[in-house]
């Protein structure tokens, strides 16, 4: 054996002896292994699934006529309405009789948004009104910009845009009552610092953070005159990634800034959001991670001297599919539906928990939209895991025995009192992963004052997922990527944006769509277990991104 050889095999030997490292191929089993205190809590999980958004309040009768999913009921866990630019920006948007007569300036007609609060509140939601889109007929020479087709401009008269907004709010408290409306919340705009969204009309960064940050103070001053002076404000950033302007300016404004409308200082703010999206499957944004965007906004509102601010995210996940459709390779739900995006959701959820955040807005969770059609796996993630919500966190802690390259393997524990929640998920950023890990949890059974505890597993894996028979479908009735608008790896199939071949559609809904809401079914496993020296072992073997979940009570 030549000295090189000899040196590199006692290299290797050297490395396969060091704790956690696995070379593929080897005998050793991809073992996680967590220890699970019980009796050492920490703070309230609050509801991260609580929020949806709503791209076009005008292009839809979703909430003028509200129905329920009762199979599967998204309002289990949502619990407030994003109507996204409700109040202006083009015709479609802006609430007046005669959006178009530019003679007359207060043809308000707020009867579209109040008929979908209406909606809402059937439901059993609240809504979360984006305001700021101005409308068109307010802003001499708006443009409408090229990714969202609303004006880009400031009013030219601040104060008419300010009546607008006292008549808004005027009718929403006399339709529904100021105490009922304090429950909402009320953002102004959607990415405020986006040059896609609002910029001054020159352009200039600094002239443009000076106009949004008027907007704001003229809409909240008109909220508070109407509404009451403790309405729920708040504004939506990018904020994972830089904007014309530095979201730092805005932040310091309603800290200790001179109010544009009061001459006051300040301004009243109760939460800021962001955006996060993921470029695709396998490839990361190239901006913050999750808890960085979430932490940065932190630490702008610390440093402002901003208190009791809740922070989160109003719209985002994953932008783009791999394949792409007849017209664009967008994700209508920005999720795609293969079991990926069951660990991603899982594991976003446990990053914003795990840097405070409160909410992560969703466009979709069912294979047809808001209501119709049946569960996806974001949804058997959702759904379980807003049962968390209200419990206290216990202290989850990993030993990890084997190790698979690149996986992230994490756990997330509550407990209200009474039950026990455990949520484990296997991912890694790759739609190909095929590994799978073998999960332990040492959890500390005495809080049940009980020698045997009742069990119940939901595992979100390929086995309640319609996806993966739906690509095998699609290849054998030659269902293409030309049949498609978006990109086909969508779960929203039953929109025609994504699938809009006609013969397709037929063949979908009239022979295929009842096997998939079969094939979709989350079934729950329960057992009862032995507690023994006051600890219970549970187990799982969790394919790749999957993610499973225990409820433990004590047996009765």
């Amino acid at each position: 054996m030549s000295a090189i050889v000899y040196f590199f095999s006692y290299l290797l030997s050297l490395i396969l002896a060091l704790p956690g490292i696995v070379i593929s191929g080897g005998e050793s089993k991809n073992d996680y292994s967590f220890t699970v205190e019980t009796s050492q809590l920490g703070d309230v999980v609050p509801n991260t699934l609580s929020n949806i958004n709503v791209w076009d309040m005008q292009g839809t009768n979703l909430f003028t006529n509200p129905r329920l999913n009762e199979k599967y009921n998204i309002m289990e866990f949502v619990e407030y309405i994003q109507l996204m630019q409700c109040t202006g920006g083009n015709a479609q948007r802006d609430l007046f009789v005669d959006p178009t007569n530019y003679d007359v300036l207060d043809d308000y007609d707020f009867s579209p948004l109040i008929e979908n609060c209406k909606g809402i509140l059937t439901l059993g939601a609240k809504p979360h009104l984006k305001l700021g889109s101005v409308p068109m007929k307010y802003s001499q020479n708006a443009i409408k910009g090229a990714n969202f087709d609303t004006n880009l401009y400031p009013p030219d008269d601040y104060d008419v845009y300010y009546d607008y907004m006292v008549a808004m709010a005027k009718a929403l408290v006399d339709e529904f009552g100021a105490e009922e409306v304090l429950t909402w919340r009320f953002g102004v705009m959607t990415e405020f610092e986006n040059s896609d969204w609002f910029m001054a009309p020159d352009g200039d960064p600094q002239k443009t953070a000076e106009a949004y940050c008027k907007l704001y103070d003229y809409t909240i001053a008109a909220l508070q005159q109407e509404i009451g002076e403790d309405v729920f404000v708040g504004a939506h950033a990018m904020a994972v990634t830089e904007g014309l302007w530095d979201e730092k300016i805005f932040i310091e404004h309603c800290a200790s800034g001179t109010n544009y409308k009061t001459g006051e200082k300040g301004t009243r703010i109760c939460f800021l959001s962001a955006s996060f999206y993921d470029n695709r499957p396998g490839e990361y944004t190239k901006g913050y991670t999750l808890p960085e965007t979430i932490a940065h906004l932190q630490q702008l509102a610390k440093d402002a001297g901003l208190e009791d601010l809740i922070f989160g995210v109003d719209e985002g996940r994953v932008l783009w599919g791999l394949d792409s459709g007849a017209d664009d390779n967008q994700l209508l739900t920005r999720m795609v539906g293969d079991t990926y995006q069951a660990a991603y959701d899982a594991r976003l959820n446990k990053q914003l928990i795990d840097q405070g955040g409160d909410y992560f807005s969703s466009w979709g969770y069912l294979s047809g939209g808001l209501y119709d059609g049946y569960p996806t796996v974001s949804y058997h993630v959702a759904s379980r895991l807003a049962t968390f919500a209200g419990s206290k966190r216990v202290v989850t802690e990993s030993a990890k025995k084997g190790v698979i390259y690149g996986a992230e393997v994490e756990a997330l524990s509550a407990y209200d009192g009474e039950t026990l929640r455990i949520m484990a998920y296997n991912f890694k950023n790759d739609i190909d992963y095929n590994k799978t890990a073998d999960l332990s949890f040492d959890v500390d059974a005495s809080v049940f004052n009980s020698d045997k505890v009742n069990v119940t597993v939901y595992t979100v894996d390929d086995s309640c997922n319609y996806f993966d028979e739906w690509r095998q479908d699609r290849e054998k009735y030659g269902i293409g990527d030309d049949c498609f608008g978006w990109s086909p790896d969508d779960p929203q199939i039953e929109n025609s944006v994504t699938l809009k071949d006609p013969t397709a559609r037929e063949l979908y809904f009239n022979e295929l769509a009842e096997k998939y809401e079969q094939c979709a079914q989350l079934k729950p496993v329960t057992y009862t277990a032995d507690v023994v020296d006051g600890r219970v072992v549970l187990e799982s073997s969790l394919a790749a991104n999957g993610v499973v979940f225990f409820e433990v009570t004590a047996a009765k």
